[in-house]
C-alpha cells in the first residue's frame, strides 16, 4: 500500500495541549514538514518563549531552547553566532514578539541576524486568558477591552511585517494564513523560503502567520476562521512585504 499522508518525522508523536480549533497544530506540522524536506532535523535548533507555544519542545524532534518572555530573537542570535551552520528559528506569538519582545525583534532585523522567525498572530493574548495584544483590532473585545479596543486609549494595532520590512537589515518578510488549504500551501512555501534564506546565509527572515484563537475569541472553530478572513485580513493583508533575494539575487557580505 502506498503511503500518501503521514506524520512528519520532525513532529513528535504526542497529543498537543492546544485548544480545539487552534491552528498552532497546523503551523507546527508545516514547520516539521519543511524540516523533513530539507533534511535538517539533526542540525536545527528551535527557540520558544512564553506563550501558547511554551511547550513546543514536546512537539518538535529537533533541539529546542526555552527563552524568557520576548527574548527568543536574542537567544536565537547567540545560538546562531555560536553555531553558524545550524538552522535556528524562533516560534513566537503576538503577545510575545510584538509586546515584551519588540526591541529584540527589531534589533535582530536591523542587524540582519541570519535567523528565521515564525510569528503567529492571533490578535490576542492566548495563554494568559485573552487580554488585548498589540495586534488586537480596533473595536475587538478582549478581557482588558470589554467595550472594544479604542484608538484614543489603546492606540492602533501594530503591523509587524510592514514595520520590519521598512528596516534596512531585513531580507525576507511575508505574511500568510492557515485558514484554507490554498493558504496553508502558501504558508508552507513561505516557511521553506525563510529557512532557505537562512541556509544560504542571506540574513533575517520573518514569516507572519495569521492564526485563530476560538477559545479567547468566544467562537467555535468555523466561526473563528470566518472572523479571521473578514476582519484580520483587512488589517493584516497577506503577501510578501520584502524579498531582497528576488530583487538582487545576492548574499549579504
Amino acid at each position: 500500500m502506498t503511503v500518501v499522508f503521514e506524520r512528519p518525522h520532525a513532529l513528535s508523536d504526542v497529543s498537543m495541549h492546544y485548544c480545539p480549533g487552534c491552528t498552532h497544530g497546523i503551523i507546527h506540522r508545516l514547520v516539521a514538514e519543511v524540516i523533513d524536506e530539507m533534511d535538517i532535523e539533526g542540525t536545527t535548533i528551535a527557540v520558544v518563549p512564553v506563550g501558547c507555544s511554551v511547550m513546543a519542545y514536546n512537539y518538535f524532534e529537533c533541539d529546542v531552547q526555552e527563552a524568557a518572555h520576548g527574548r527568543a530573537p536574542a537567544v536565537a542570535t547567540g545560538i546562531k553566532r555560536v553555531h553558524p551552520d545550524n538552522m535556528v528559528f524562533t516560534y513566537q506569538g503576538d503577545g510575545d514578539l510584538a509586546a515584551i519582545g519588540t526591541a529584540e525583534t527589531v534589533h535582530a532585523a536591523t542587524r540582519s541576524e541570519n535567523i528565521t522567525i515564525i510569528f503567529v498572530n492571533n490578535a490576542i493574548y492566548g495563554m494568559t486568558g485573552g487580554q488585548m495584544a498589540p495586534t488586537s483590532l480596533v473595536g475587538q473585545i478582549t478581557q482588558t477591552t470589554p467595550y472594544g479596543r479604542k484608538i484614543e486609549t489603546q492606540g492602533y494595532p501594530i503591523n509587524v511585517s510592514e514595520m520590519l520590512a521598512s528596516l534596512q537589515g531585513s531580507t525576507y518578510i511575508e505574511r500568510v494564513s492557515v485558514d484554507s488549504v490554498k493558504n496553508i500551501k502558501t504558508a508552507k512555501a513561505a516557511i521553506k523560503k525563510g529557512f532557505t534564506v537562512q541556509q544560504n546565509k542571506q540574513g533575517f527572515s520573518l514569516i507572519e502567520v495569521l492564526s485563530t484563537c476560538p477559545t479567547n475569541w468566544g467562537m467555535d472553530p468555523s466561526e473563528s476562521l470566518n472572523w479571521l478572513r473578514e476582519n484580520m485580513m483587512k488589517q493584516y493583508p497577506l503577501g510578501v512585504y520584502k524579498d531582497i533575494i528576488d530583487q538582487r539575487g545576492a548574499q549579504h557580505e
